[in-house]
């Protein structure tokens, strides 16, 4: 959502408070890429791009230069930003005027083995891009190991090669000197965690080992995993250690176990998850298929399913049908969408397991990822069907866009405030 609104006449600076290599860029754009979405890493490369030679600052820009740039709207680059800015890689400051004006600071990614660490980065990735891609992209970043057993190690030491140096000159140390720096993932969690920790008996549990580090972690894993306060008492009780302190290790594996245990072995729930950045329809124009496309990738399965429920709570056994579209076929959540629309429109309104699940490995085998390519078959498909089977009436609920030509009707602003307002209740 856009904080605060941003005119083109607004001015920025960049500032880079890290340094940034070549596999930085890998990083961004194999690790980052998949959550945030193309237009966020083409904007921080962007912003990158405006540095002077000395990679410090940039001169002052305005915002219609940056569009002109991307070759993008500013609303575009607004979100983009807030992408940049929720997963640590840039942080944003304005002083207001007739003219606002910004600063940008540039932060680092993580290292593939603290992005990989992270659970709230890690769970993402995966959601978006499948399990099978995650483990290719874990593959990619692994140190090869070297068998040493036959080696010794031979490495010269410091004082072994140079002769005693006079350190009385040394002024300390100098914290202005560039230096690889990375930016927290900020969350607005409502759990008190201090106050659940106080609950813990002293002897169990030394209170002053629960450092920020432990205590963002476990911010991350109640997000992750949806955790209320019962959940993470639980989980902390089974994290510590003999030493009387939290293990991280532990409180991430015993927090996998307990969402698993509560939901049948699965994994955290995809079913709250949107169509993927990287995989939507950039939109362009204001017709009734524009509008039916942005709904299906911007609402998740679960908010869709309240929305044909009228806004009632889906059953489990529907839940768990569209959970495992997501999870064990790997169909993302706006392709699930619209199967889910297609089938209850042709089925009378039901969503027969065996029928879902046939017609969603068809999609599957046709490496159905989008939205757009998910209603292109199911039209072929309605009207294949249409053709082999004479129908006596016409389905009263046909999916607009199955048996119309959308392209040049234009919603009217009715049309559009009625779905904005449907669709807002599930947000």
């Amino acid at each position: 959502m856009i904080k605060m609104g941003v005119l083109p006449a607004d001015r920025f600076v960049v500032f880079n408070k890290t340094m940034i290599n070549e596999q930085d860029k890998k990083i961004l754009v194999m690790l980052y890429q998949p959550i945030v979405g193309s237009d966020a890493v083409s904007l921080y490369f962007t912003l990158c791009s405006y540095l002077d030679k000395s990679e410090s600052f940039s001169l002052e820009n305005s915002h219609h230069i940056l569009m002109s740039s991307m070759q993008t709207s500013l609303e575009d680059i607004i979100i983009a930003r807030e992408k940049l800015e929720a997963t640590g890689l840039l942080k944003t400051y304005v002083k207001k005027g007739e003219v606002n004006n910004y600063i940008y600071e540039i932060y680092s990614p993580l290292s593939p083995k603290e992005f990989i660490n992270n659970p709230l980065l890690s769970v993402s990735l995966a959601s978006n891009v499948g399990s099978l891609e995650y483990n290719k992209l874990i593959s990619y970043f692994k140190i090869p190991r070297i068998n040493l057993d036959d080696y010794e190690d031979v490495t010269c030491l410091f004082n072994e090669v140079f002769d005693p140096i006079d350190i009385t000159t040394f002024k300390g140390d100098i914290k202005e000197i560039k230096n690889y720096k990375k930016n927290k993932l900020l969350m607005d969690i409502d759990v008190n965690l201090d106050e659940l920790i106080s609950e813990l008996p002293d002897d169990m549990l030394v209170k002053k080992s629960v450092t920020n580090d432990v205590k963002d972690l476990i911010y991350k894993l109640i997000f992750v995993y949806n955790l209320n306060d019962d959940q993470i008492k639980n989980v902390i009780f089974n994290s510590i250690s003999s030493k009387h302190l939290l293990d991280k290790n532990l409180l991430k594996e015993n927090a996998r176990k307990l969402y698993r245990f509560e939901n049948e072995g699965r994994l955290p729930s995809l079913v709250y998850k949107n169509q993927p950045e990287y995989l939507r329809n950039k939109i362009n124009d204001n017709s009734k298929r524009s509008k039916i496309i942005y709904m299906f990738e911007t609402t998740t399965p679960y908010n869709f399913l309240c929305a044909k429920y009228h806004g009632s709570k889906p059953t489990k056994a529907d839940l768990k049908l569209v959970e495992y579209l997501l999870v064990d076929l790997n169909l993302n959540p706006g392709v699930v969408n619209v199967l889910v629309d297609y089938v209850l429109k042709i089925n009378n309104n039901k969503l027969t397991k065996s029928f879902v699940i046939a017609i969603a490995g068809q999609w599957r085998k046709a490496n159905i990822k989008t939205v757009v390519d998910a209603m292109k078959i199911a039209e072929d498909e309605y009207h294949k069907r249409k053709k082999n089977k004479e129908v006596k009436a016409k389905v009263k609920e046909n999916p607009e866009w199955l048996d119309k030509n959308l392209k040049e009707d234009v919603a009217t602003s009715e049309e559009i405030a009625k779905m904005e307002a449907k669709l807002s209740k599930f947000r």
